[in-house]
This record gives C-alpha cells, structure tokens and sequence, in this order.
C-alpha cells in the first residue's frame, strides 16, 4: 500500500476541518473535492478575483454542502484570516494572483496579495496553532539556473516580480518554522493542468488555451521555436501532494519546499501535437512569434526529494492526465 492510500484510508475515519484558501480557484476546488470524498469538513476562502462560482457548484452539485463552509472574502484583510482558520486543524493555502506577466504589469497588486496576504494566512495559523501549513510555492523560484533538472537546494536569480513573490514566501514560512511551534511545506509547482482551468483572458494558461482553440478552430499561437520545454503535472499528483503534505511526520520533512512535478520534459512543439490528436483536429496549423519576457527557457524537475520525505508518487504523466481531461475541455470550454 502507497502512503497516499494510506492517507486516504486514515481520512476515512478521522474527520479534521480544513481550510482552503483560493478555493474556488482551479487547484483549490480540486481539493475540496478531494476533502469532500473523504468526509472531511473544509472551510473555504475565496474573494472571487481568480476564482469562479461555477467552480465550486460543480464540486458541490454531487456531495452534501453540510460539512463545507465558505467564506468570501480576501487574504490581504487580517480580520478575514483570523475568522477563516477558527477551529482549523490543517490549511493548504493555495489563494495567490498567478501568473508572470499579470506580475510584470503589476508587480504591486501581485505583492500585495502573495507576500502580504501570505504572511497573515501564516501569522493567523501560527496563532491558532495548526497541524500544518501547506502553500503553493511555484517553479518560478528557480529563475535563471541553468541546472536540470531541477533540484530544490540550488536556486537561479528570479526573472519576474511573480517569482520573487514566491521566494518570498518560503523564506518567510521557513523563518516562521525556525521561530515559532509551526510545521510549514511549500509546493513547488510544476505547470499544473486539468479540469476546471480557466481558458480565457490574457494570463490563462496554456493548455486550456490551446485546448479551446483546436476545439474551435481558432488561432494557437506558440512562443518562439517551441522548443521551450515544461515539466507539466496534472492536477491529482497536486492533490496528492498537498495532502501527503499535511500528513508528514519526518521532522526533516518540515519547514522547506518541495517540487511536484512528474520528472518529465514536453516541449511546447510536443504539446501542440498531443493536444491536436487527442482533440481530433490534425488539419489544425499553429502560429510561431517572439518569445514571451519573463519566461523560462527550460523547466525540468527532480521529484526525489518529494518521494522520500513525503511518500509522493505522481500517477499521471502529460499524455494520461490529458486523455483523462479531454472529455472536460470538450464539454466546457466555450
């Protein structure tokens, strides 16, 4: 048995309340989700800015509202974080402003949200003492290193305002580890994708861009030669990180990041190609233009540390998390 069904099992006859920040965003209504299918109770924060209704009515349509209560509001409000983590025993903290060029645009918003509502989600669970602190880091830490994979001791200078938000972030959770009696794991993610994915606007990511545009036949336009390469995960091996997370044990395994990735390398070339086979459109032609400022030129991850200290197991690479996500895109991005 794998220490995530482990996990799972425990789950089952213990339930725990939960809160998660950013939940009605794509990765936080995942694991409400998740929480829900294992009689959890969970409390969820959103203030709507990347986040949707129609995210969380899609959970909630196929499990009983008793054991989730939510709470509109925003992270950068003190008061709000303190009268969200009431009663808490574990909180996977996934509210952010994503996105390099959002941050390039407007670096202070990004700060104020990543940095300041970082520390008091942080500062409000030290003080109600949680079991553990969960946040979303990002692959963006790794900035200019040319080293590949990536490894989470060795660290590049960052290249956008996003990343440095994220450096920040686990250099304050490691310090709060080192101060006070709080165990924090930051998650380093890797180009997450899967259902519920925000296809529109000008900072949507890449594969649900790409995805609504074969569907309809619509220009997909790729960032310089396509070589660009990415370390892309699909959304259960996240949900299966942050909840091994929560249940670490090592004192080794506290107060540090991890990367969550597959340990793989899809070029944006190769990417094009999977999606327009598996979307049944191989006329389709794609268009090339500069490269994007910010962006990283290749992003491979070690997953090493992930597996020793957590008990990680990613059970889908790219071409299985997309087969299983197609029928999704399919019916839902319009």
């Amino acid at each position: 048995m794998s220490q995530f069904d482990r996990v799972k099992e425990h789950l089952l006859g213990h339930q725990y309340t939960w809160l998660v920040s950013g939940v009605a965003g794509f990765i936080g209504s995942h694991l409400l989700e998740f929480l829900l299918q294992h009689q959890q109770k969970i409390i969820g924060l959103d203030n709507f800015a990347t986040g949707y209704q129609k995210n969380l009515d899609e959970v909630l349509a196929n499990f009983s509202k008793a054991d989730f209560t939510f709470i509109e509001g925003d992270i950068r409000d003190l008061a709000t974080c303190q009268k969200a983590c009431e009663c808490v025993d574990f909180v996977l903290h996934q509210a952010a402003l994503g996105s390099v060029p959002r941050s390039i645009k407007d670096p202070l918003t990004s700060h104020q949200v990543n940095v300041t509502g970082f520390l008091n989600m942080l500062i409000t669970a030290k003080d109600v003492g949680v079991k553990r602190f969960v946040y979303a880091s990002s692959s963006s830490v790794y900035g200019d290193s040319p080293l590949l994979p990536k490894v989470e001791t060795h660290q590049g200078n960052p290249l956008s305002p996003y990343a440095v938000t994220k450096m920040t972030d686990e250099l304050y959770a490691k310090a709060f580890g080192g101060c006070y009696p709080i165990k924090t794991i930051g998650l380093r993610y890797f180009n997450v994708f899967g259902a519920r994915q925000n296809p529109h606007g000008q900072y949507a990511a890449v594969i649900p861009v790409w995805s609504k545009a074969i569907i309809h036949n619509e220009p997909v336009y790729i960032n310089g030669d396509g070589e660009t390469s990415r370390d892309f995960c699909y959304i259960q091996n996240v949900v299966q990180a942050n909840i091994l997370s929560a249940f670490a044990e090592a004192e080794e395994a506290f107060n540090t990041a991890y990367n969550v990735a597959v340990g793989d390398q899809t070029t944006l070339n190769e990417l094009y190609s999977i999606l327009r086979d598996l979307l049944n459109n191989p006329g389709h032609q794609a268009s090339y233009r500069d490269f994007r400022a910010g962006d990283v030129r290749h992003s491979l991850a070690s997953i090493d540390m992930a597996k020793n200290l957590l008990g990680y197991d990613p059970q889908y690479k790219i071409r299985q998390g997309l087969v299983e996500v197609i029928a999704w895109y399919q019916h839902n991005v319009v």
